[in-house]
């Protein structure tokens, strides 16, 4: 593994492939640490001639975590009031900006899902000359009028965090039972698994909670995303119950001639059922 430095914050990034080919930053969503890109996704772009960077944003896995910050109360933002966050969206694309200088990668494919999307798109807004096309996938433009979770998803997201290793596994299996593809198996031996390894290289909830403060504090960018001239695919599924499907048919409305692609039954998560067709989009597009 590798460190990134942006100014203090420490940020541990892979590189997948070979740097000489064209790069695709995979940057992860909320409390999400690089090891859950799966490493046969990886695989499908680099066997292609890519170069692949996957990190851990800031306060999860083996970056830099803010605990001198403490919890944030998100509860005022439901309520309409705003919310103390000790960074914002724009901070974690400016560390992803600086994974690539640590790489040495001018300009890269950004893709990012769910939070991760959030910063890909704000990294587009803040570096768009380091930018060579934006993939979003199930992400919002950070409007509250879309993209909102629902009830089950919300819950899922605020619930308490585990006090032992076994009961942050079975939190996490419960949590993707809530919010994974309902017309696809369910595949708990696997999140089992992937959760018990995340657990042990980095188990850190209240970094999640300030990076969930990030998000709220960091308002609407549909503006900005207006005025964009990037090469742009909006992936979302149409049973996404953490980020709905407005949110993705808002970030397709806003960036000028985005191309917007659903897919049928696509919960928050990438069903191994669906990957292959994901990867032939990214493909496509990046191509």
């Amino acid at each position: 593994m590798a460190r990134a430095h942006n100014g203090p914050v420490e940020i541990e990034y892979e590189v997948h492939g070979d740097l000489a080919n064209p790069t695709i930053l995979f940057i992860m969503g909320l409390g999400g640490q690089m090891i859950a890109w799966d490493p046969a996704f990886i695989d499908l772009f680099t066997a292609q001639g890519f170069s692949a960077i996957t990190f851990d944003n800031r306060d999860v896995g083996k970056s830099t975590w803010f605990d001198e910050h403490g919890e944030v109360d998100v509860l005022p933002f439901l309520l309409g009031e705003p919310i103390d966050a000790p960074y914002l969206l724009s901070d974690m694309a400016a560390d992803a900006a600086s994974v690539l200088d640590a790489a040495g990668v001018a300009s890269a494919h950004i893709l990012g899902i769910s939070m991760g999307g959030m910063i890909a798109q704000q990294f587009v807004i803040d570096f768009p000359a380091r930018t060579l096309t934006l993939t979003s996938i199930m992400s919002t433009t950070g409007s509250p009028m879309v993209g909102q979770p629902t009830e089950a998803a919300l819950g899922a997201l605020l619930r308490a965090p585990a006090t032992s290793r076994d009961a942050a596994i079975e939190s996490d299996v419960e949590t993707w039972r809530i919010i994974s593809s309902p017309d696809f198996p369910f595949r708990e031996d696997e999140i089992r698994s992937r959760a018990g390894v995340a657990h042990d290289r980095g188990y850190h909830p209240v970094g999640t909670n300030r990076q969930l403060a990030a998000i709220l504090a960091s308002g609407d960018r549909t503006e900005h995303l207006g005025a964009l001239d990037i090469r742009t695919l909006v992936i979302h599924g149409t049973k996404d119950p953490l980020v709905q499907p407005s949110g993705g048919e808002a970030t397709a409305a806003a960036i000028p001639g985005a191309r917007h692609v659903t897919f049928e039954g696509m919960g928050h998560d990438l069903p191994l059922e669906l990957v292959p067709a994901i990867v032939e989009e990214i493909l496509a597009h990046i191509n």
